[in-house]
């Protein structure tokens, strides 16, 4: 298992990953098989979606506020009851097909660490077996 820091600088924010997570890959050694990414935080997730146009994840970030906002009466006295549930939503791991030492992904597609409670140091982990 290979694993990375990302530090975020925003509350919300969704940084692309794609290319540490094919560092990994190509750390691990095996050239075809199944990667897992996972997110061992409550209140972040990980996610596929398009790299190219930023608009894109603007847009996520936009929606996801609008279904879950941050101050609606929550119990958690944490105040981070918008965080847990997004995170739920998006979900702490992705799976990628490794071939050739490299994850296969769309033409647009990216990998995604969804930060919802930051800015904070979090931990990916890569495992491709």
């Amino acid at each position: 298992m290979q694993s990375f820091s990302v530090r975020t600088r925003s509350r919300v924010e969704l940084v692309d990953v794609t290319d540490r997570v094919a560092r990994a890959i190509s750390a691990e050694g095996t050239s075809d098989g199944l990667c897992t990414v996972f997110v061992p935080h409550t209140t972040a997730g990980i996610t596929i979606n398009e790299n190219a146009d930023p608009s894109v994840v603007a847009d996520l970030i936009m929606e996801l506020g609008k279904i879950v906002p941050f101050e609606d009466g929550y119990g958690h006295t944490e105040g981070n009851s918008a965080a847990h549930i997004k995170s739920s939503l998006i979900g702490h791991s992705v799976q990628v097909i490794v071939k050739a030492g490299r994850p296969v992904l769309g033409t647009w597609q990216g990998i995604f660490f969804c930060e919802f409670d930051g800015p904070r140091n979090r931990t990916v982990h890569v495992h491709v077996g």
